[in-house]
C-alpha cells in the first residue's frame, strides 16, 4: 500500500505541479516504504533521472528514517538504504539551504545508547563536513555548533581504562576520535591558510577551532589515561591528542604560551571571549600533562625555559588538578608534579618560592591525597612526590617548609613524617663539611620547640598522635646521643630544661593518665565479660561514624594493644631520661 502511494505521488508530481498535500504523502509513504523493507524499490525510484526534480524538492524528508535503518547494522536492507542516503545527500547539498540540512542532520545525531552514538557519528560526520564546506565563508558559527554537538555525544561514550580496551576499541571512542579528526581537518587547513594570508576577518573560524581544542583537552583527554608507546605502539587516543596539539599550533596558538599562560603576560584577544573562557584552566592543565608527561609536541618547546620556571608554571596546573575530586585528575596532577620535579636539581629551589601561593597550597592538597584518597597507589605516589618536593628545596627553604607543615598539616602521620625529615636534615648538618646555619644553633631552636611538643599538653590523645610522638622522641633521642654536651652544635643542651618542661614532663603525665584509664577499662571489661556479650563498654568511631559494638574479646585485645603502645612510648622516654642524666653529669 505504501509503495503504491509513493509511486503514485511521484508519477503525479512528474506530470503536474505539486502541492503541500503531495509533500505530506511523499514523506509518509516514503518513510513507510523504508521501514517496511522496500528499500530496493525506493532506491530505483530516487535514482530515476526523470524523478530528480521531485527528489531535490522533497527527498531530504526521507533522511530521518534512512538514518534509523542505517544505525541497525544487522538490517538486510542497509546497503540499499545507504545508497539512497548518499544519493539524497548529494542532491540535497546542492539544492537545499545548507543550514537547514545541517540542523536536520544534527537532530539525527542526538542518541543515548553508546553503540548507537558511535554509529551515528561514523555515519553523519562526513555528511556534516560536506554541508559545512558548502557554507563558504559563513561557516564559523555553524562549525562551532556542529563540533559542540559532536563532542557532547562523544562525552556519553565510556572511556577505555586498559591497553586491551583501547586496542579492541570496545566502546568505539577511538573510532569516533579518528572520524572527528578527519571531519575537522579541512577547516584547520583553511584556518592555517587564513593565518598565513593575514586574514583577520577569518578569526571567527580560529575561535571556533580553539573552542573545539580546549573542549577536547578537557574531555576525553583529561579523563582518559594515555598508554605509553612501549605499552601500545599504535594508540588512537595518543594520536588524537597529538593531532589536537598540532591543530592548536596550526591556528596560531603556540603551545609554550598556552602551557606557560599562568606566568606569562596575558594576551589581549579581540572578540567576545574573555581569556578564562577562551583558555579554560582545566584544558591548559591537560595540555601541560600531555607535553611534560607524555612528551607530545615536545619538539615545539624552546630550551630557553629553566626547569624552575617550568615548575613554577606547572604548579598552577598541579594545584588546579589536585583540587578536583576525580581520581583520574589527581593521578595526572601527581604525574605532572613528579615529571616537573625530576628536571630540577636537588637542593636548588630557593626559599623565596615559599612566598608563592601554589608552593603552599599544593603540599596541603598532597596531604589530603596521602591521608584520605581511597586508592592506595595514589596515596603511595603522593608520598613519593611529597618527599621529592622536599629534596628539591635548599636548606633555608626546607626549614621554612617544615615550619609551615607542622603548623598547618593537622595530621599526626604527616607531622611525624616532617619531624623525621627534620632529623635527617640535622644529621646532614652535623656531618663534617656540611654545616649550615638553618639546622644548627639559634635558627634550629624554634623548629625544635615546634617538633618537640604535645598538641594538647598532658591531655594529648597519645594513640591518635602516636606517629608524631614517636618521631619526636626519636628526634630527641638522636640529638642527645649525636650532639656532644661540650660541642652543643644544635643547642639541645642549653634548651633541654625547656624541652623537659614543655615535652618530656607533660608526656610522662599523659602516659600515666592514659595507662591508668586503659587499665581501668581493661579491668572493667574483664569483669563484665561473663555478662551479655553484645553489651559493650567500648565503642569505636571512624570518620565520625560509630561502628557496631565490639565483642569482649576484641575489646580486651584493643585495650592490651593500647597498653603495649604506652609501654613502647615509655621505654623510649626512659632511655632519653637516662641519656640526659648521664651526659649532664659528665
Amino acid at each position: 500500500m505504501a509503495l503504491e502511494q509513493f509511486s503514485d505521488v511521484i508519477q503525479r508530481c512528474v506530470k503536474e505541479s505539486y502541492s503541500s498535500e503531495d509533500h505530506s504523502v511523499f514523506s509518509i509513504a516514503g518513510r513507510s516504504c523504508i521501514e517496511e523493507g522496500n528499500s530496493v524499490q525506493v532506491l530505483s525510484i530516487v535514482l530515476d533521472e526523470k524523478n530528480q526534480d521531485i527528489v531535490r524538492c522533497m527527498g531530504w524528508n526521507l533522511l530521518p528514517p534512512l538514518i534509523q535503518i542505517l544505525l541497525k547494522k544487522e538490517d538486510k536492507n542497509r546497503p540499499h538504504c545507504l545508497a539512497i542516503f548518499n544519493h539524497l545527500l548529494e542532491v540535497c547539498s546542492s539544492t537545499c539551504r545548507p543550514k537547514e540540512l545541517l540542523i536536520g542532520l544534527l537532530e539525527q545525531l542526538e542518541q543515548d545508547d553508546p553503540d548507537t552514538i558511535a554509529e551515528s557519528l561514523h555515519l553523519l560526520l562526513n555528511p556534516l563536513q560536506k554541508v559545512l564546506l558548502c557554507l563558504g565563508s559563513r561557516k564559523a558559527s555553524s562549525l562551532g555548533m556542529t563540533l559542540s554537538s559532536v563532542l557532547d555525544q562523544v562525552a556519553k561514550l565510556p572511556l577505555p581504562h586498559t591497553k586491551e580496551q583501547e586496542e579492541d576499541d570496545v566502546f568505539s571512542l577511538c573510532r569516533c576520535c579518528t572520524d572527528l579528526l578527519v571531519c575537522v581537518r579541512p577547516f584547520v587547513q583553511e584556518a592555517r591558510q587564513n593565518l598565513l594570508n593575514n586574514r583577520e576577518l577569518k578569526d571567527e573560524l580560529r575561535t571556533e577551532l580553539l573552542k573545539f581544542c580546549m573542549k577536547t583537552l578537557r574531555h576525553p583527554l583529561l579523563e582518559v589515561q594515555l598508554q605509553d608507546p612501549d605499552t601500545l605502539p599504535l594508540s588512537p587516543l595518543r594520536n588524537f591528542a597529538t593531532e589536537i596539539l598540532h591543530t592548536l599550533s596550526a591556528i596560531g596558538e603556540p603551545l609554550p604560551r598556552l602551557v606557560y599562560q599562568p606566568l606569562l603576560k596575558k594576551k589581549q584577544v579581540s572578540g567576545f571571549l574573555e581569556e578564562e573562557v577562551r583558555y579554560p584552566k582545566e584544558s591548559l592543565a591537560s595540555l601541560a600533562h600531555l607535553v611534560f608527561v607524555h612528551h607530545l609536541a615536545a619538539d615545539t618547546f624552546p630550551n630557553v625555559f629553566s626547569p624552575v620556571f617550568c615548575l613554577r608554571c606547572n604548579m598552577e596546573h598541579i594545584c588546579l588538578l589536585l583540587s578536583r575530586t576525580e581520581q583520574s585528575k589527581i593521578q595526572k596532577a601527581l604525574e605532572l608534579y613528579e615529571k616537573s620535579l625530576m628536571r630540577v636539581e636537588d637542593g636548588s629551589l630557593p626559599a623565596d618560592l615559599m612566598e608563592i601561593k601554589t608552593f603552599l597550597t599544593v603540599p596541603q592538597s598532597l596531604v589530603k591525597v596521602m591521608t584520605i584518597c581511597p586508592r592506595h597507589d595514589l596515596r603511595t605516589r603522593g608520598l613519593k612526590v611529597f618527599q621529592m618536593s622536599i629534596d628539591k628545596f635548599n636548606t633555608e627553604a626546607k626549614y621554612h617548609f617544615f615550619q609551615y607543615m607542622l603548623k598547618t598539616s593537622n595530621h599526626s602521620g604527616i607531622e611525624g613524617y616532617i619531624i623525621k625529615n627534620i632529623k635527617n636534615q640535622i644529621d646532614v648538618a652535623l656531618q663534617p663539611s656540611h654545616s649550615n646555619t638553618w639546622f644548627e644553633g639559634v635558627h634550629l631552636l624554634p623548629l625544635l620547640h615546634k617538633a618537640l611538643s604535645l598538641p594538647d599538653g598532658p591531655e594529648t590523645d597519645l594513640l591518635q598522635y602516636l606517629d608524631r610522638v614517636m618521631e619526636s622522641l626519636n628526634l630527641l633521642r638522636y640529638l642527645v646521643i649525636r650532639d656532644k654536651v661540650t660541642e652543643n652544635q644544635t643547642g639541645i643542651w642549653t634548651e633541654l630544661y625547656k624541652i623537659e618542661d614543655t615535652f618530656m614532663k607533660p608526656l610522662r603525665v599523659g602516659l600515666n593518665m592514659s595507662r591508668a584509664h586503659y587499665e581501668r577499662e581493661l579491668h572493667n571489661t574483664k569483669e563484665t565479660k561473663s555478662k551479655a556479650k553484645e553489651e559493650s563498654g567500648l565503642s569505636v568511631t571512624v570518620g565520625d561514624e560509630k561502628l557496631p559494638n565490639m565483642t569482649s574479646e576484641s575489646q580486651i585485645q584493643a585495650l592490651h594493644s593500647a597498653l603495649h603502645t604506652f609501654d613502647m612510648i615509655e621505654s623510649v622516654l626512659v632511655r632519653i631520661e637516662e641519656l640526659t642524666e648521664v651526659k649532664e653529669n659528665i
